[in-house]
């Protein structure tokens, strides 16, 4: 086989398998992730299941797939946000990117959003390839700490942690060959679960007849988190 002939095949086998995971993306907005079938986006792209199944041999791996894509388009629009403001010069500018480009993604994406930040799917498993994909975001906050040039230790005394949590977070930092220190990733994990909170709870319609539009509630919510953060 030549190498025009595999490329042509490749891009075929590409644009198949693009075409699979749109199918399954319609799906997931029509009935969950849970109702996901193999079957149903086969008989949606006129394919036999048998001819699917060379692409995605389970449900779960089709849901690998489009957990991974999901990662990989926030944390690319989260990452360009953050480039753009210039963390080192203007690390409060980058976070609020940051906050913006996540909730902005969330709002264009909410199907996904659910299938990768809401509820689990039951029997699913997810593999070690979707944990690359996962830590962009929370990366690109890290960045923003590191590069804003204030004391990521922290305060002492009361506001310490206490011992159990810094022993736990010194795990996760020496797991993980984090260049930050425990208190720093302490504060990165508050502020970064109440930003998607808020996001998850305005997707679902849990502030309605409260903060709804959630426009101005979000807004100081992402300052505040900053304050706590420490960023200028």
């Amino acid at each position: 086989m030549t190498g025009a002939t595999r490329t042509a095949r490749d891009r075929a086998r590409a644009e198949l398998a693009h075409e699979i995971k749109s199918a399954a993306r319609r799906h997931l907005a029509a009935q969950g992730a849970q109702q996901l079938s193999l079957r149903a986006v086969a008989r949606e792209l006129g394919m036999a299941s048998s001819a699917l199944y060379r692409y995605f041999p389970s449900r779960d791996d089709l849901l690998t797939a489009l957990i991974v894509d999901a990662y990989n388009a926030v944390g690319e629009r989260v990452e360009h946000a953050v480039e753009a403001a210039a963390p080192a010069e203007h690390p409060r500018v980058a976070w609020r990117g940051l906050c913006q480009a996540v909730r902005g993604w969330a709002r264009e994406h909410p199907h996904e959003y659910a299938l990768i930040y809401g509820s689990p799917v039951p029997g699913y498993q997810a593999p070690e390839q979707t944990l690359a994909p996962f830590a962009r975001v929370p990366f690109a906050l890290l960045r923003i700490l590191r590069d804003s040039g204030r004391d990521l230790a922290g305060p002492s005394g009361a506001s310490a942690l206490p011992g159990p949590l810094a022993a736990q977070l010194q795990t996760v930092v020496d797991a993980n060959g984090l260049d930050v220190p425990p208190p720093a990733l302490a504060r990165a994990l508050f502020a970064w679960t109440g930003v998607f909170g808020i996001v998850g709870f305005e997707l679902f319609g849990q502030l309605a007849g409260s903060v709804d539009p959630a426009d101005r509630f979000f807004e100081y919510a992402v300052e505040r988190h900053a304050d706590l953060l420490g960023l200028d």
